[in-house]
């Protein structure tokens, strides 16, 4: 029993839920409204394979990141230690290559092979950028935040591209509408920039064992004072985005959504952005990494409203 659940913590088991929910959302909640009686007969099962993939892929991530991380994690957080602790290093490498191989193989499942080709190339891409993210972007300045914020947008996206035909997904009146290309833009940039905000203030968190073992991260290279002024710019664009979009919106009198916006997304995000100058401890910046996370659930949790709107 501890062995499962030191497995279930170092596979992330909150965040894989939160993967899968953000997938079946956008599915049923976007795509299903919009295509209604376009669905392909075994779409549900495709979409379950791709799901598992997502989930498979991303579970393999979590645990060469912790095979690569051991010193750091022995510094930064030594409670929440599995590798070498629980689970030996070998099991752990073992595990990420079946899981990596696993995902790769639902992917083919789940998608044509010979029209969707592509988004198995580009899993297979995500496991490799997992990898050298794990072993050498992490501890490099911006590039490992963008790394992990695109991937987080992926989740979105490989959704999307699997409904779709690229050659046609801007004609209207087709079965891959602009509409539904709006809304996948929407929620992946959305994950992308709050991404890049919570992978920041994560730097910041993590500075005493990365520090120790020679990261250039952001707060490292530049400061922790201009690390915010990064993050702060960053809140102020995802801030002033939403708010055009609620104006936006407001044309088509969503008031459920709307306020469900301004309450639940934009008015944490500011709570978070008068917090962020304050903080000063690792305590803080957890708890505003934390904040962040919460952000990004209300703001999935939005595409809720769209199954009833469109």
């Amino acid at each position: 029993m501890r062995l499962i659940a030191a497995f279930l913590r170092l596979i992330r088991l909150p965040n894989l839920f939160f993967i899968a929910l953000t997938q079946a959302l956008f599915q049923f909640c976007i795509y299903y409204p919009l295509y209604r009686g376009l669905i392909p007969a075994k779409d549900i099962l495709h979409f379950a394979f791709l799901v598992l993939a997502s989930l498979f892929i991303a579970s393999a991530g979590y645990i060469i990141n912790d095979y690569f991380d051991i010193n750091i994690d022995e510094v930064n957080k030594p409670q929440k230690m599995v590798v070498d602790k629980v689970i030996h290093r070998r099991w752990a490498i073992a595990w990420h290559f079946i899981l990596s191989f696993s995902g790769i193989i639902l992917t083919a499942l789940a998608l044509p092979v010979f029209e969707k080709w592509y988004l198995i190339l580009a899993n297979m891409a995500c496991v490799a950028l997992l990898w050298f993210y794990s072993t050498n972007f992490k501890k490099s300045l911006l590039i490992g935040n963008i790394v992990i914020s695109l991937l987080t947008a992926w989740t979105i996206l490989v959704i999307f591209f699997s409904k779709v035909t690229v050659g046609n997904a801007f004609e209207p009146g087709t079965y891959t509408q602009p509409k539904f290309f709006r809304l996948a833009i929407l929620y992946a940039g959305f994950a992308f920039i709050s991404s890049l905000i919570r992978e920041a203030i994560k730097d910041i968190e993590d500075i005493k064992g990365d520090v120790k073992y020679g990261s250039r991260t952001m707060p490292i290279v530049w400061g922790i004072n201009a690390t915010k002024v990064y993050i702060a710019v960053w809140m102020i664009v995802l801030i002033i985005m939403l708010l055009i979009i609620q104006v936006y919106i407001l044309q088509f009198r969503w008031w459920w959504l709307v306020t469900y916006g301004i309450l639940f997304v934009i008015f944490p995000l500011a709570l978070i952005f008068r917090r962020l100058f304050k903080a000063s401890s690792t305590e803080e910046y957890h708890s505003l990494s934390n904040r962040i996370k919460f952000v990004m659930l209300t703001g999935t949790l939005s595409m809720i409203f769209f199954y009833f709107y469109l």
